[in-house]
């Protein structure tokens, strides 16, 4: 009995001994040991421009584009989808990140991209001509070279597969061709990306869900969006970002003299793999002589229901427990926290209580995180 208890504990192996057999068999590091380092975890983010966004994508930090992921941007027409990847790619390569961006809509204008930050020296543009193509050539580039690179793709709806560009009109003729291609592709690129710290922000549309069946009335009702792609790609997706314009009022932005600069968007995460699925805010994005999100000006609504901001008619008192006060008009909201350093860094610090503290440690009522966000209070600032 007791030699039979020998030659067990003499045949274990160390799990460490284990992991090293498993990776010289694929090739790379894949077993890892959990108690140190999370292999799936998020290390950096790259900012989207809105610092209220940024706050409800991760709980606990300021967080925003998931590094090492798929990222869906989905959106209605005229909601600066590409304004906002336009934004988000500039501050990629603040970091010194290599971007690559397919274009599928032929609709690229190089000045917007500089207008938004980007270094257009550090930018590949690809028309992407098929689905097939896009999925390869990111096989491709991932493998050619250890640099980070974000791919872009702009967008996956009006890519077409190889079948669509040499077959006829008929939409049955390919029907569900894209969907399978899309399913195959990202089951090969999940892993290679994450390896490679790389970055694939898809841009996608919003369509109007028409459902059949007896619970097609419920069913549009709870989901009124769709986007193209299969559910492969929701699977593959680690957030979704879903932008929507206005209800209460026109979605479109003006000017003084009436003319059109930018649209006032809200967003929803339709889904994330960080706690916060469900969760919404609001901003404006001008695409006129000014590309961009005018964060600022959101922060105002993003703290509008803290105990610490109270108000009197046309006034609005910030009172912070430490002593400090200051009295002011929505009017000129986006002039003070632009100017006043102390008020600006206790906006900040309220922002961070009330949206990713509170949040974290479920105070307050759980409705107010997820409710759709009103019509932006603060008028657009010249």
């Amino acid at each position: 009995m007791a030699k039979a208890k020998a030659k067990a504990k003499a045949g274990r192996v160390a799990i460490q001994d284990l992991m090293k057999m498993v990776n010289k068999k694929a090739g790379r590091n894949v077993a890892h040991d959990l108690t140190g380092e999370n292999p799936t975890s998020v290390k950096e983010w790259i900012p989207t421009g809105s610092r209220w966004l940024d706050s409800i994508i991760s709980k606990g930090q300021i967080a925003g584009i998931p590094v090492g992921k798929v990222t869906e941007i989905a959106g209605l027409e005229a909601t600066g989808k590409s304004y906002m990847a336009a934004q988000i790619a500039a501050n990629a390569q603040k970091t010194g990140k290599m971007i690559v961006y397919f274009d599928s809509e032929s609709a690229i204008d190089p000045s917007f991209l500089e207008q938004a930050g980007c270094d257009l020296g550090r930018l590949m543009y690809i028309q992407a001509a098929s689905v097939e193509f896009v999925l390869e050539t990111v096989e491709e580039l991932l493998g050619a070279t250890d640099e980070q690179i974000v791919f872009i793709w702009d967008s996956l709806a009006l890519t077409p597969s190889i079948s669509d560009v040499e077959g006829d009109f008929n939409p049955q003729s390919s029907m569900a061709v894209k969907a399978r291609i899309l399913a195959k592709g990202m089951s090969k690129l999940i892993i290679p990306i994450a390896d490679k710290q790389a970055t694939f922000l898809v841009l996608n549309q919003l369509k109007t869900n028409i459902p059949s069946g007896p619970n097609a009335r419920i069913v549009a009702m709870t989901t009124p969006y769709m986007t193209p792609g299969g559910k492969a790609m929701h699977y593959s997706y680690s957030l979704r970002i879903w932008l929507t314009g206005r209800k209460a009022k026109s979605a479109f932005i003006e000017d003084d003299k009436g003319f059109r600069i930018g649209s006032e968007v809200k967003v929803k995460l339709e889904k994330s793999r960080f706690g916060t699925q469900g969760r919404s805010c609001a901003f404006r994005i001008l695409w006129g002589n000014e590309v961009g999100i005018r964060d600022e000006e959101s922060w105002f609504d993003a703290i509008k229901g803290s105990s610490f901001l109270t108000s009197a008619g046309a006034w609005y008192t910030l009172k912070m427990p430490d002593g400090y006060e200051k009295k002011f008009q929505p009017s000129k909201w986006t002039d003070i926290v632009s100017s006043d350093e102390e008020f600006r860094s206790k906006v900040i610090q309220i922002m961070d209580e009330e949206i990713i503290q509170k949040f974290d440690k479920r105070q307050g009522d759980a409705k107010n995180f997820y409710e759709d966000p009103a019509d932006l209070t603060v008028p657009v600032s010249s």
